[in-house]
């Protein structure tokens, strides 16, 4: 397994419900980076075609909403054109997309398609839906991770990777050393989102699971919604600091938000110590790991016993 590589994270301004506009560029970033040496190139969540839902306070059905209208199934047009590059030059590429269910075409998934070197492997339809995106979105199921030559890598959208830190633990714990954040964070008014939060998000996931985080993230205005921009690639620090910026600016930076590729390579050897292998125990007799899933599948069993399912995985 390789220790080494480089990775690109895109801060991306969509043109908005212009799939094909967007298209274009996203192949030609992802040319240009890797003639650039990138092993693995990441954009943000619903780069496509736009994340903004101009009609999120209306009765509109699921089905009559632009990001259903504008849904396709994985493989789909889009991203066959995406794997004639990644093909191409022996890349990884991984970006956002409404994606409409093969099985069920009434049903759409806030999701992120990954594309290797063989082709399309799949998507990671995000399991976490915030503010309005249950109106046109069903709720994944399982995360996604996807083998390479580096190992696994796993890959959340935004909401589920901020305040969820299950996906991360469970990624780390499969043997993850790093994860793709593909992202929409922007300011609302009236929204409780702020640069503070997924900042902070970001940088505890990196030091408290010992992992690499490369995060990409829309900039400036769409529709309505600002975005922060800060896409970034964040790892394991040394003694001093437990992590670190390798490329890209933290959310809370002024010039966050700007139109630019952030590149890094990194080792993900650095990787190696993590929760799964930490003892912070005196007593050298005790063998035992700190971390107890079994321990966690009781809390989380009763956790269900107490509270069940309540809230429905439909749309209307």
């Amino acid at each position: 397994m390789k220790d080494v590589l480089t990775i690109s994270c895109v801060n991306f301004a969509t043109a908005w419900r212009k799939k094909e506009a967007n298209l274009k560029r996203i192949l030609e970033y992802i040319e240009s980076a890797a003639r650039c040496g990138t092993d693995v190139i990441v954009f943000p969540e619903m780069c496509l075609t736009g994340y903004d839902d101009a009609d999120k306070t209306s009765d509109l059905p699921s089905a009559e909403r632009h990001s259903c209208l504008m849904a396709e199934t994985v493989p789909g047009p889009s991203t066959t054109e995406v794997a004639k590059i990644t093909e191409k030059y022996g890349i990884y590429a991984v970006f956002g997309m409404p994606e409409r269910d093969s099985n069920n075409s009434e049903l759409c998934y806030n999701a992120a398609a990954v594309i290797g070197p063989q082709g399309v492997i799949g998507t990671h339809r995000k399991t976490h839906l915030p503010f309005y995106e249950m109106k046109w979105a069903q709720r994944g199921d399982y995360p996604f991770i996807f083998e390479t030559q580096w190992g696994p890598i796993g890959v959340t959208i935004c909401y589920e990777s901020y305040v969820f830190p299950e996906l991360v633990r469970y990624y780390r714990a499969m043997g993850c050393r790093l994860v793709l954040n593909v992202t929409a964070a922007g300011i609302l008014p009236g929204e409780t989102v702020t640069r503070e939060n997924v900042r902070d998000s970001i940088e505890y996931h990196v030091a408290n699971n010992s992992v690499y985080y490369a995060t990409a993230n829309l900039f400036g205005k769409e529709y309505e919604q600002d975005y922060m921009g800060g896409s970034s690639i964040v790892g394991p620090g040394n003694k001093s600091t437990s992590y670190y910026y390798y490329a890209g600016k933290p959310f809370t930076d002024p010039d966050a938000a700007n139109g630019v590729m952030v590149t890094a390579t990194i080792d993900l050897s650095l990787a190696e110590r993590s929760f799964l292998t930490s003892q912070w125990h005196s007593d050298d007799q005790s063998k035992l790991p700190d971390y107890r899933p079994e321990l966690y599948i009781k809390l989380n069993e009763e956790i269900q016993r107490k509270f069940g399912t309540y809230v429905k995985n439909d749309v209307k």
